[in-house]
C-alpha cells in the first residue's frame, strides 16, 4: 500500500477533476435513471448484494458525507464527523440517511441530484488547502471531487444493470478520474471499461477481475 501524501498538490491539468464534473455526472446518471420501470427498484443492483433502491440510496448518502466535511472551516483529517448510521436491514448499506419509500423513485432520484448540488456548491468555496479525512486517506477538495465522480459512475453502472438500462459515461471524464484516482492502472482503448475494472466489476481480455481494488485519492501517493 502506497503512503499517503497529505500535501495540497494541485492538480495536473490532464488529471484535473472539479465541482463541475460532479454536477455534469450527477446530471447525466439523474437523466438515465429516470428511464427505469418505477416497479424495478427492487432489483439487485449489478453484482452487489443490495437493490438498486439501495444503491442509489448509498450513492445519496456517500455525496452528502462528502460534502458535509467541508462544511467546517477545519475538518478533521484522521476520522469521520459523528454521525449516526445503521441499515434498513441486515446486509443492506449503512447510511447517514435514508429516503421515504413513499416518494417513490423520483423522490429517490431528487435526493441524488441535492447531494450531488451540495457537493458541488462546497467544492467551488472551499479553499483548495482544505484537507479533510477519508478511509484512504486525507485529501483536498479536488480529491473529493473525483472520488464522487467514480462513487456516482460505478453505482450507476451497478444500478443501471439491475434496471436493464443503458449507461455510457463520457470517455474523457473517465480518463481523467483514472489518471486522479488509480495513476497504477494502465487506461487501456476504452477508458469506461478500464474504470469498471479497475473497481472490480468486469474482467478484460487481458486482465482478470480484480478481487481487491482501491484508489489513490492523495497526491504522491
Amino acid at each position: 500500500m502506497h503512503s499517503a501524501d497529505t500535501s495540497a498538490t494541485s492538480a495536473t491539468s490532464d488529471s484535473a477533476i472539479d465541482a463541475d464534473d460532479v454536477r455534469q455526472v450527477v446530471t447525466l446518471a439523474v437523466k438515465t435513471l429516470r428511464n427505469a420501470d418505477p416497479q424495478a427498484w427492487e432489483a439487485k443492483a449489478g453484482t452487489l448484494d443490495w437493490t438498486c433502491w439501495e444503491t442509489l440510496e448509498h450513492l445519496a448518502d456517500d455525496l452528502f458525507t462528502y460534502a458535509a466535511r467541508f462544511g467546517l472551516a477545519e475538518p478533521p483529517t484522521s476520522t469521520v464527523l459523528p454521525f449516526r448510521t445503521n441499515s434498513d436491514r441486515s446486509g443492506g448499506p449503512a447510511n447517514v440517511f435514508f429516503v421515504q419509500r413513499a416518494s417513490g423513485p423520483e423522490g429517490l432520484l431528487s435526493v441524488v441530484e441535492a447531494c450531488g448540488g451540495l457537493l458541488t456548491s462546497v467544492l467551488r468555496t472551499a479553499p483548495s488547502s482544505t484537507v479533510a479525512f477519508h478511509v484512504f486517506g486525507p485529501t483536498g477538495p479536488e480529491g473529493f471531487a473525483a472520488m464522487g465522480v467514480v462513487e456516482t459512475l460505478v453505482h450507476t453502472h451497478d444500478i443501471a444493470q439491475g434496471l436493464s438500462l443503458e449507461w455510457s459515461p463520457p470517455r474523457e471524464l473517465c480518463t481523467r478520474v483514472l489518471k486522479r484516482l488509480f495513476p497504477h492502472v494502465a487506461i487501456g482503448a476504452d477508458a469506461w471499461e478500464t474504470l469498471l475494472w479497475a473497481t472490480g466489476r468486469v474482467d478484460l481480455p487481458d486482465r482478470p477481475r480484480l478481487t481487491e481494488w482501491r484508489w489513490y485519492n492523495t497526491r504522491g501517493a
